[in-house]
């Protein structure tokens, strides 16, 4: 009896795998997920403006992020058991006008209920996109072509990650945080015509029975690395949330400098995704443990020095060299500890992520307004330091490989 796995590799290697879609559909879909990763974090840059026009607290708008994480969640975890049956193609072009209907939404928002439902959309779509992207990438190429195609999505995702701050900082100055979210309109129609010209038919089998990702939690080297992949993403983002209110109010600077910093916190990072392939290939377990504690360390330089701009800019650049780069040790941790559960265990990655992002956003949020900058940093360089000591216990265990 064929099993989902058997019908999905039967699925990979129909003629469909090389046909007309090919690399043009691979670049579609990086600029989908370059969109959908600058959409997600384009508030931390714009946090105060939205907070002023719609007259909410600096933390209330800060959840635009942590609600965007909570539906990701949500979709990945469901998205394939949900859609069984449905041609890809057609799900993936529905994904593309979510994503549209969503970037409108926002720029239009009249009131926070709106902007959060957008935000809500948006989440669908990146948990959506995230979980089908390398199963798709291998329906599309060659068998010897994927990794190729695999290192352009992920590039999309960091180029992404790195420009999304310091271009909401800008386009927010000359045209408002309500016409830097509407970049997003063009940018998922161009996505949507791409990918309807480009994308083959991709048959899901009806009858196959969806991967169930939480049972990868049973195997206990599963269980200790995911939890420290959450305590990453939480500390990293009860952080880096609220860069821009800290930057303002702390250190005093401007619109064009605060720009200039996130700016070379994106090109550390850039730097740091060239170089972590050479850390990882020295040392997997010593990666994830020393640089979740760089990164902690960074958080309380940032206490100490916040008030200063030279030495705070030197420490978020560190921070963007590490924090960038870092989730490819882990999906690199991911190969190796479940080579033969890859597609639950990212898919179950991809619902920690998310859920982290949320919690850390949120509780974030929360801390922030209430106690300021020095508890929210704390804070974050605690769970920073608990993914690091989780690492060092997932050592111990055979299954991460040097």
């Amino acid at each position: 009896m064929a099993t989902s796995a058997d019908l999905e590799l039967a699925a990979m290697q129909s003629p469909t795998r090389a046909g007309s879609g090919g690399w043009g559909a691979v670049v579609a879909l990086t600029l989908c997920v370059a969109t959908l990763i600058a959409s997600e974090f384009m508030p931390v840059s714009i946090l105060t403006p939205i907070a002023i026009d719609l007259r909410l607290t600096e933390g209330a708008a800060g959840q635009a992020i942590s609600v965007s994480g909570l539906f990701a969640v949500l979709a990945s975890l469901t998205i394939t058991s949900l859609t069984r049956g449905l041609d890809r193609r057609k799900l993936l072009l529905g994904l593309a006008v979510l994503m549209l209907v969503s970037g409108a939404m926002v720029a239009f928002a009249p009131n926070y209920a709106v902007l959060m439902a957008g935000r809500a959309l948006l989440g669908i779509v990146i948990g959506g996109f995230w979980s089908m992207s390398a199963a798709t990438v291998m329906r599309l190429l060659p068998e010897d072509q994927v990794p190729r195609g695999l290192a352009m999505l992920n590039g999309g995702n960091a180029l992404a990650t790195t420009i999304a701050a310091p271009l909401g900082s800008f386009l927010g100055q000359y045209i408002g945080w309500r016409g830097a979210f509407f970049i997003v309109v063009p940018l998922a129609a161009t996505s949507f015509v791409w990918l309807w010209r480009a994308l083959p038919q991709m048959s899901s089998p009806r009858d196959a029975r969806a991967a169930n990702a939480l049972a990868v939690l049973k195997r206990p080297e599963a269980r200790i690395g995911m939890a420290a992949v959450a305590l990453l993403f939480m500390g990293q983002f009860t952080l880096f949330t609220y860069l821009r209110p800290f930057l303002e109010g702390v250190t005093q600077l401007s619109v064009s400098l605060l720009s200039l910093v996130l700016l070379g916190m994106g090109g550390a990072g850039l730097i740091g995704t060239w170089l972590i392939g050479r850390a990882v290939t020295r040392s997997l377990s010593a990666t994830l443990i020393v640089a979740p504690l760089g990164m902690a360390a960074i958080a309380i330089g940032l206490i100490a020095f916040g008030t200063m701009p030279l030495p705070t800019a030197a420490l978020l650049a560190g921070w963007g060299l590490i924090g960038t780069a870092l989730p490819v040790a882990w999906w690199t941790w991911l190969s190796r500890t479940l080579p033969d559960d890859a597609e639950a265990g990212g898919g179950l990655m991809v619902a920690v992520i998310q859920l982290a992002i949320t919690l850390g956003a949120a509780g974030g949020g929360l801390l922030f307004d209430a106690a300021g900058h020095r508890a929210t940093f704390l804070a974050s360089a605690v769970l920073l330091a608990g993914s690091a000591l989780l690492g060092m216990l997932g050592n111990r265990k055979p299954s991460i490989q040097e």
